[in-house]
Parts: C-alpha cells; sequence; structure tokens
C-alpha cells in the first residue's frame, strides 16, 4: 500500500478525506505539524499545487493538497481563497458574510474546491476542480458541517449544506464533485507505481 500525504495538519480534514479513499489503496496520512507552507496563490489551484509540491519535496513522497472556499457573485467573488481567514471563527465569517450582503439581491454564490496530487519530485501529477452552486440565506440554518455550511441554501433539495445528510452532502458538494473526478487517475497511478 503507497502512503499519500495529506498537505495538511488538521486530523478532522484527514477523517473526512478518508471517507473520499474508502475504495482505494492509498494510505492517507497527514503532514508534519511543523511543515508549513504559506499560501501565496492568487487562485484555489495555484495554492492546492503549491501545497502539495512544498510538502512532496520535503518530504520526498506523493503528496495530496486541497484548498477551498466560498465564492460569493454579488462580493466579486469574495471571500474566495481567503475563506477560512475571511474573519477569526467560522460565526464571525458567517456574520461578516452576511453583513456584506445585506442589502443585495444577488445571493448568488458557489464553493470551490481544488485538488492537487505531487510526485515526490515536487512536480504536480494531477489535479482536479469541483463546484456546487448555491445560495446564501439571510440568517444560519443547521447544525451540522462547519465553515458557511449553515447559510450556503441548495434551493433544489431545500436544505443548507448544515441540515443536509452528511452522505448526500459529500456527493453533491464541491470536495465530493472534485474528488469524483480525480480518484479515477488516483487509482490508475497508484498500479502503475
Amino acid at each position: 500500500m503507497t502512503t499519500l500525504v495529506l498537505a495538511s495538519s488538521n486530523p478532522g480534514k484527514l477523517q473526512e478525506m478518508k471517507e473520499y479513499f474508502a475504495n482505494v489503496k492509498w494510505q492517507l496520512q497527514l503532514k508534519p505539524q511543523d511543515l508549513e507552507v504559506e499560501e501565496t496563490g492568487r487562485t484555489f489551484l495555484e495554492n492546492a499545487s503549491l501545497k502539495a509540491s512544498l510538502v512532496a519535496l520535503a518530504l520526498n513522497q506523493y503528496t495530496i493538497a486541497d484548498d477551498s472556499g466560498l465564492s460569493v457573485r454579488a462580493l466579486g467573488g469574495a471571500p474566495g481563497i481567503y475563506s477560512a481567514r475571511y474573519a477569526p471563527t467560522d460565526a464571525l465569517c458567517i456574520e461578516k458574510l452576511l453583513k456584506e450582503l445585506e442589502n443585495s439581491s444577488d445571493r448568488v454564490a458557489e464553493f470551490v474546491c481544488a485538488l492537487a496530487v505531487s510526485d515526490p519530485n515536487g512536480q504536480i501529477i494531477l489535479t482536479s476542480q469541483g463546484k456546487c452552486q448555491g445560495i446564501i440565506l439571510k440568517k444560519p440554518q443547521g447544525e451540522r458541517g462547519f465553515g458557511y455550511d449553515p447559510i450556503f441554501y441548495l434551493p433544489e433539495y431545500g436544505e443548507t449544506f448544515a441540515q443536509m445528510d452528511p452522505d448526500l452532502k459529500s456527493r453533491l458538494s464541491h470536495r465530493g464533485i472534485a474528488f469524483a473526478s480525480l480518484l479515477p487517475a488516483l487509482i490508475e497511478l497508484e498500479k502503475s507505481i
């Protein structure tokens, strides 16, 4: 079984990603906590590629990284790549976003997830991107999920990500879409090494 380092030191992210790897032979593990990568890219894919490449080089192992966030049309794509750093906590991020959208009738938004896989030499060999479009509600609904999930509403399902069954969310989400696209290539890569 080949190891695939996740360019994150967040155990929660590892658990979430392991679900996508249920039928894949790669063994996922977190990067060391002291190995930090500054996200200087201008897009989600640039940041994911940067993290995958630098961690792979440092550890001389295959590495996967993701970068994701919320892009709101009325805010010119903000918070975008700064989604996690928009405010100090999830609750404050939501509060800030709702304040900025207070006078806007355009509530269209999309979650974006970019994935990048690097070989041990730091070369990006696989990438994938997933998007999920929804509407930003005026107040949070639901207790599940994290981040902006309580205000991200999918009209066709009548629920926010924070209200949705986790299995359904994992299939519909930006991350689920990105992984569905990436996994066949990862399976083939694993066979070739």
